[in-house]
């Protein structure tokens, strides 16, 4: 007798470069600029020189752009020229929005707040935690954070989000990662809480659960709503996988969200282990004042640290994330640079693509890669936009009008602090 054996067809492998939905928004393509912190809002508003900037990568031809970094209050900045979402805000920030749409693409606003990232330099406050805490790189005493300035945070998200709504945004991205705020709640190197949001994983995670709550409960279906969240960031006894999975199910149970952006790293300490590759550290020590300059120049590679750069180098460990999330899509990040790598996310079961470094040196990448498949992206991880982000962060190797300065270009302090002015 013959046994007859019932073969289940695996789904198409869709294409990035074709239209694709994200909850209640329709992208043009599967391809997202991540966000890239910007500077360009010296006064906390939309200023022409973001406008222009996000447009370009519009008309380069991503299905999304994220601004970044709008903060949710003054005191969470996390450096200068940032946004702080506000009513005073929203006439520029709809001109920003009315721009990127009419070049093609939709738009999302990256909300988040810096916590123990924040400068008292930039907000003229000590740093929220939630413990007591010392940051290692600024050497600057964070305090815990109480239980009202939790509630006010959290209206702060659930506002930010109305004003982002009113002004035209497509999707909002709640910064989870890198242990800003938010984050920082999820790692037990900084949260020593004894309350219901310290000890477990489970309680760790419920700040970032009642963010996400709220500015579901606030915003409904009128915009997507994503999470950008650390799988791990590379410190010793902080955020790790088994941890950092248990997040994203707790977050995906709630149905809050419909997408997740896996990331990796910290702006506290190890930052390379986000960046992968070299390590910028006279670029950095230019921008910066004593004693922080020859702290730099000496201990650099050692604050920073040294990590290898391939290519789709956070695949490994966002792929466990697949079988744990069932409800959000997923979007990878992480050393994505050619079409090749678009079609291995894909390929995956990843939902979106996020693109950062490889879109600034070439903003019209992804209308380059639709024309020609097989063109290699020009971006070589020299990180040395890395340090940019104290002014306009750009690629210091791409010039305006479409040049390019090539790989072995040199760029010295003054020329970058004048681009930076």
């Amino acid at each position: 007798m013959s046994e007859h054996v019932q073969l289940t067809a695996r789904p198409p492998v869709p294409d990035a470069l074709a239209p694709a939905r994200l909850g209640p928004v329709q992208l043009r393509n599967r391809v997202i600029k991540a966000a890239t912190s910007e500077g360009r809002s010296p006064e906390g508003l939309v200023t022409q020189d973001l406008i222009d900037f996000h447009v370009d990568f519009a008309r380069g031809g991503v299905g999304m752009t994220t601004v970044a970094y709008c903060s949710v209050a003054q005191e969470g900045r996390s450096a200068p020229g940032q946004i702080i979402m506000s009513r005073r805000a929203q006439p520029g920030l709809q001109q920003l929005t009315d721009a990127v749409h009419a070049a093609g693409a939709a738009i999302s606003a990256q909300l988040g707040h810096a916590g123990v990232v924040a400068s008292k330099a930039v907000t003229g406050q000590a740093a929220l935690s939630p413990s007591r805490f010392i940051n290692p790189t600024s050497f600057q005493l964070c305090r815990e954070i109480t239980r009202e300035q939790m509630r006010a945070v959290v209206g702060q998200f659930r506002d930010a989000a109305v004003i982002a709504a009113d002004s035209g945004f497509d999707a909002l991205e709640l910064h989870f990662g890198h242990l800003y705020l938010p984050s920082s709640f999820m790692s037990p190197w900084i949260n020593k809480r004894r309350d219901e949001y310290g000890g477990s994983i489970d309680n760790r995670t419920r700040f970032a659960r009642e963010i996400a709550s709220a500015v579901r409960d606030a915003v409904g279906d009128r915009v997507a709503v994503i999470a950008k969240m650390s799988m791990d960031d590379g410190i010793k006894g902080s955020i790790w996988l088994d941890e950092s999975l248990r997040s994203a199910q707790l977050l995906d149970q709630d149905r809050t969200l419909d997408a997740i952006e896996l990331t990796m790293g910290s702006s506290v300490k190890r930052q390379m282990y986000l960046f992968r590759g070299d390590v910028p550290v006279d670029g950095m020590a230019a921008v910066m004042k004593e004693p922080f300059k020859t702290g730099v120049k000496v201990l650099g590679r050692q604050i920073l640290g040294e990590y290898p750069y391939r290519d789709l180098y956070m695949l490994e460990a966002a792929r466990q994330f697949r079988p744990v999330v069932k409800h959000a899509r997923l979007i990878l990040l992480g050393g994505i640079n050619t079409m090749e790598h678009l079609d291995t996310a894909m390929a995956e079961g990843f939902d979106f693509a996020a693109m950062g470094r490889a879109l600034l040196r070439e903003p019209d990448l992804i209308r380059r890669l639709a024309e020609d498949p097989a063109k290699p992206g020009l971006c070589i991880h020299c990180n040395r936009c890395m340090f940019t982000v104290y002014g306009k962060t750009h690629c210091v190797l791409a010039v305006p009008g479409g040049e390019d300065r090539g790989a072995d270009a040199s760029v010295d302090a003054s020329e970058l602090l004048a681009s930076n002015s």
